[in-house]
This record gives C-alpha cells, structure tokens and sequence, in this order.
C-alpha cells in the first residue's frame, strides 16, 4: 500500500479513507475467520441480537448497505451454517423474519469483542475531540454520495428521527 498524494485533495483524502477502510476491514476479517465469522455474518448476527423490531431481509440489506439479492446469498449461507433461521412469511405476515439460533447466539458475542477489541486498537492514538471531528468529515462526505444516490439517511423503527442509533456495545 502507498501513500498516494494527488494534486486534487478531495482525490487523496478519498485514496485515504478508502485505503484505511480497507486495511481496517482485512485485519477484522482476518481475526474473525478465526473464529469462523465474516464481517458480514457478524453483522447480521448483531442485528439478529439486538435489533428493536422485527428483522427482515430487507432491513438487513438497508443496514448493510448491500443490494437484496447479496443479502439473499448471505442468509441462504448462514441458515446453512445453521446461524439463524429464518422463519417464512404466512397469512397475515407479509414478510420473512429472521432470527438468531443457539449456534449464532454462542458466536455473536467472541465476535463483537474481537470487533470491539481491533476498533478500539484502531482509534487509540485519537482524542475523542478528533473522534468527534473525524466523524463530522466522514458524514459530510457519506451524505454527499447519498445525495448522488438519491438516499436519504433513514432511522430504524422505533427511533426517533434526529436521534442517534443506539447500538448495544
């Protein structure tokens, strides 16, 4: 990896992040295989855990940021590997919930502290003053591409609009 510097400084502050981002998720993802998780799988379980309404696929693509048919890929793999199930849609319910199993909820809890544990790692040498201007520059730029994707930052059910997410860290 190099430290790319482009005579544009929105250009290299995008090579920046998108290289952090990268070699942030490389080192999660190597710790969580050990333990036999993606990412992605560790995600979904979190949501399955703690999510304050009924989980849909659909809501599970809205929280990835992923397209419904990768969603579709990734529950049909973890049902597989028998890490939540999912329970089909039936009269008077338009819709197929899914829910954490036994297997999901003993593996749900080492990833998140090995999650926590790298995240942690990864901003200790910030104050939370720099946290806090970090996550200003990020959101400006985020809501910037959402605007060119015609998507407006949403909140999940049962959160009030304006209100942070809670997230049970």
């Amino acid at each position: 990896m190099y430290d790319f510097y482009f005579p544009c400084a929105a250009l290299t502050s995008f090579s920046m992040l998108r290289q952090g981002w990268i070699a942030m998720n490389k080192a999660i993802e190597a710790k969580l295989a050990k333990i036999g998780l993606t990412p992605e799988q560790l995600a979904v379980l979190w949501a399955c855990r703690d999510y304050p309404g009924t989980l849909i696929p659909a809501e599970v693509a809205r929280l990835l940021f992923r397209e419904n048919q990768t969603i579709a890929g990734l529950l049909n793999r973890m049902e597989r590997d028998g890490l939540i199930k999912r329970n089909a849609k039936r009269k008077g319910q338009p819709f197929t919930e899914i829910k954490i199993t036994p297997k999901g909820e003993q593996i749900v809890e080492p990833g998140i502290a090995i999650l926590k544990e790298l995240v942690t790692e990864f901003g200790s040498d910030l104050s939370d003053g720099q946290h806090e201007q970090l996550q200003s520059l990020i959101r400006i730029m985020r809501d910037k591409a959402l605007e060119k994707l015609y998507i407006e930052p949403a909140v999940p059910i049962g959160v009030r609009t304006g209100e942070p997410v809670a997230v049970n860290w």
